[in-house]
């Protein structure tokens, strides 16, 4: 008989001991079992809720399992799963084109993950520009595959690994003359986050992309925004870049491209892409990863999660900064990618988040990051705040 594996026996020591076990200890995990989730909320293999502000880090925007993705998975898992990228599917055809629409790009093309994303546009640059430098700054982070890592920028990812595809080269964030002394005649991009995710959700000043567009321009070197992260109404508008007035000739996506369902694209100017040959990825674009995607997006579209993630996003920066915390610096970000700034490291209140029913993650030592789904209540988010406040 086929075990069911959709409902466990298991308490959470057997599967704390198998995952050490069996496992290559690569994170560092918070002692918990999630076990199912709905909305903005999860639930641990004892039954125990919390409400989600890490959202899969910035993957479960329309929240744990909908109605309308799920449904749209089993339709087609129960139809066609995987065929080559040799044949057309429809899925693909239909999400290509939306995602066309929404980005205001040209062509995509489909992959599996951000860093892959990644991986792609810097082939992409390369191939078009016959150039092989890029330019990041400081405090990225583009993935940790060998040329995502070599734009990513903190030692402790890099150093083990080293020769990368490059050597570094990064300047500070938010400083657009640090990219203008930078370009050389063989530099084929600059790289950038709109609004920095690990590095601590750091927001530019309202002109720096804007001037480093123009950099770029000047110098005949391609821009590549990653918006891995910042995607899909996380920040307010469906893509960070509208929140600048700025087009990059390349973009990343990942993340909440899905709904919870692996995937990753890149966008790109018509004049800036793939020729037959030039890239490839077996699982990219399969049927079931796009019927994902067309759902999420539908979901977002329908619920009108943009304008929530705005709306909801104010009201939860506004009910942060009246708290009265020790320690507490400063409170930053656009829609519902929320990063609070301690004078400390932040690890103790992440725990202390967990004992009370609230998951949040710690980014660069020092900051809290909040993006939870973007169906997120009133109700949850002061939750979520008297829960800080109690820290």
């Amino acid at each position: 008989m086929q075990k069911d594996y959709n409902s466990s026996s298991s308490d959470s020591n057997s599967i704390f001991d198998k995952d050490t076990k069996y496992v290559m200890q690569t994170y560092g995990r918070q002692p918990i079992v999630l076990d199912s989730g709905k909305g903005s909320l999860v639930y641990d293999i004892e039954g125990r809720e919390y409400i989600d502000c890490v959202a899969g880090i910035a993957v479960n925007n329309i929240g744990h399992c909908h109605p309308l993705l799920v449904e749209a998975i089993k339709k087609q898992a129960e139809k066609l799963i995987h065929v080559s990228n040799l044949y057309y599917t429809e899925p693909q055809a239909e999400l290509a084109e939306q995602l066309v629409k929404l980005t205001e790009m040209d062509r995509v093309f489909f992959c599996n993950s951000g860093t892959e994303a990644v991986e792609a546009a810097m082939k992409l640059a390369r191939i078009n520009t016959k150039k092989t430098d890029f330019i990041a700054v400081e405090h990225s982070f583009h993935g940790r595959t060998m040329g995502a890592l070599s734009l990513t920028y903190k030692d402790m990812y890099r150093d083990p690994f080293k020769p990368l595809v490059q050597e570094e080269m990064f300047v500070p964030f938010n400083d657009a003359q640090a990219i203008s002394d930078a370009i050389t005649e063989n530099t084929a991009a600059v790289i950038v986050e709109p609004i920095q995710g690990e590095g601590g959700i750091n927001v530019p000043s309202e002109d720096y992309l804007k001037e480093v567009r123009k950099i770029c321009d000047e110098n005949d070197t391609l821009l590549i925004f990653d918006e891995v992260q910042t995607g899909f109404g996380r920040t307010g508008t469906w893509f960070c870049k509208e929140q600048f007035g700025v087009e990059p000739d390349i973009m990343t996506m990942a993340k909440a491209i899905g709904g919870g369902f692996p995937m990753g694209a890149i966008a790109a100017r018509e004049d800036v892409s793939f020729g037959r040959g030039e890239h490839a990825a077996t699982f990219g674009g399969g049927p079931l990863a796009c019927a994902s995607a067309l759902a999420s997006i539908e979901v977002i579209r329908e619920e009108n999660l943009v304008q929530r993630s705005k709306e909801m996003g104010e009201y939860f920066r506004s009910q942060l900064s009246d708290l009265s915390t020790d320690g507490l610096v400063e409170v930053r970000g656009k829609g519902l990618m929320i990063g609070v700034q301690f004078d400390r490291k932040c690890a103790d209140i992440v725990e202390h988040g967990r004992r009370n029913g609230v998951l949040f993650n710690c980014t660069s030592e020092s900051v809290l990051r909040i993006a939870p789904p973007l169906v997120i209540t009133k109700e949850e988010i002061d939750r979520v705040v008297n829960v800080l406040e109690q820290a």
